[in-house]
């Protein structure tokens, strides 16, 4: 296993996939407001997933240079996604939003840790 990803652009992607989604939670467009209704996530606690994935972000970043964090990072955004996941199943809302984006980062996450730190 490697504690640097290699290749780094991996891990970038999903830092820029993660940023774009935060940014884009600021102000939710209407695909990511029925996703957070539909799995019955309160409005007032939105905020604490745009953090979430902003403090995702700079561990992956920060991990292209210290050895383990994007490691960390990248297992907490799979943790993050089998949450988000469970709740989706839990609330029984699994229609596109949650093939699309729920399990579309899902996979994301899982092939940049695999192709990133073990191949």
């Amino acid at each position: 296993m490697a504690e640097i990803p290699d290749p780094a652009w991996l891990v970038l992607v999903l830092a820029g996939m993660l940023l774009l989604d935060a940014v884009m939670s600021i102000r939710p467009p209407k695909f990511i407001r029925d996703c957070l209704n539909g799995v019955r996530f309160p409005e007032e606690w939105w905020w604490t997933l745009i953090v979430i994935k902003l403090l995702a972000t700079a561990g992956l970043i920060v991990g292209l240079w210290v050895p383990g964090v994007a490691f960390s990072a990248n297992v907490g955004v799979i943790a993050y996604f089998l949450c988000a996941s469970a709740a989706h199943f839990r609330a029984r809302f699994v229609g596109k939003e949650f093939w699309v984006n729920c399990l579309g980062f899902l996979i994301v996450s899982i092939l940049v840790l695999v192709f990133g730190f073990f191949v």
